[in-house]
């Protein structure tokens, strides 16, 4: 179990020195370039350092560790829900951008801003982890250094099953994420930290269960076994078509696209006051009573 609590520090690392980079970027520059680069730069910077590492417990520890999948899952879920807390309205997932552009919520010099930090962001995390594995802290890291220049794709499903895969934990994802985009934090990162696990859970023996095209970038495109369009086609292009999915049945449209709803009929906000034309009717008809008892008296030649 010490190779467990040196991960577990590990984790608590990251945590705090991605929350120095949100701090410092948010006293030395200006909101619009901590909105775009730099929180989405220490977003994906931690979600990929604490990524490699839980993989690499995932993969290791049930016979180099002595611990089962049960632990694994209950730091992937407390990491997704301290990652929830403490991102500070960042992404760090390609297709949640694009889903706000779609949205109307960012522009698309905004949008492309927060994709370049968040390609950054994951090859840093990426290069600094293989440095962290190289000191060979524990056992589980020694295993790791050696089975890593041999790692094989993430990818074991055919290309079809595997891009229909991400692409389904990705449409179920947004689908939650749209859900609970407005709620209080106290039941959003709950409610997206299950879901993480959830998918990871039932999705991760046949892709890994990545669903995010910068995370899985860097964690897996590098190894051997698929082509790079053969990554390019899981887990880009299925995440996005998920995500595509997941916001036209959630909207009935795509508001950057096109603003007719597709899929929901729309009701006018105005409604006519039954009871007043109502009234107005009766209230006409002793009128008319009148003005025809007028009509009968008149005389007739």
């Amino acid at each position: 179990m010490d190779g467990l609590n040196v991960s577990i520090a590990f984790f608590l690392l990251v945590v705090g020195v991605s929350q120095v980079l949100r701090w410092l970027s948010k006293r030395l520059l200006s909101p619009g370039t901590h909105g775009c680069l730099a929180r989405e730069f220490a977003g994906s910077f931690q979600l990929c350092m604490s990524c490699l590492e839980l993989r690499m417990l995932m993969d290791i520890g049930p016979w180099g560790g002595g611990f089962g999948l049960d632990v694994v899952l209950t730091l992937l879920f407390l990491l997704s829900a301290v990652h929830g807390a403490s991102f500070d309205g960042a992404s760090a997932n390609p297709t949640v951008s694009l889903q706000e552009f779609l949205l109307l919520e960012s522009s698309l010099a905004v949008t492309v801003a927060k994709l370049l930090a968040q390609g950054v962001g994951a090859g840093t995390g990426w290069a600094l982890t293989r440095l962290y594995w190289s000191w060979e802290l524990t056992q589980l890291h020694f295993i790791q250094n050696l089975i890593a220049p041999e790692c094989s794709s993430a990818i074991r499903a055919s290309l079809p099953q595997a891009a229909f895969v991400e692409g389904s934990c990705s449409f179920l994802f947004h689908l939650v994420l749209l859900r609970v985009r407005q709620s209080h934090p106290l039941y959003r990162v709950p409610a997206l930290a299950a879901t993480v696990t959830f998918l990871t859970y039932t999705a991760g023996p046949f892709t890994g269960a990545f669903f995010n095209p910068a995370l899985a970038t860097a964690t897996t495109f590098q190894c051997s076994g698929s082509s790079f369009w053969d990554y390019i086609q899981v887990y880009w292009l299925g995440p996005l078509a998920g995500m595509l999915a997941a916001l036209l049945l959630f909207q009935g449209n795509i508001p950057r696209l096109f603003q007719k709803n597709l899929l929901y009929s729309q009701k006018s906000k105005y409604k006519v006051p039954k009871a007043k034309v109502t009234a107005q009717v009766e209230g006409d008809k002793p009128q008319r009573k009148r003005k025809e008892g007028k009509s009968n008296s008149e005389p007739r030649a």
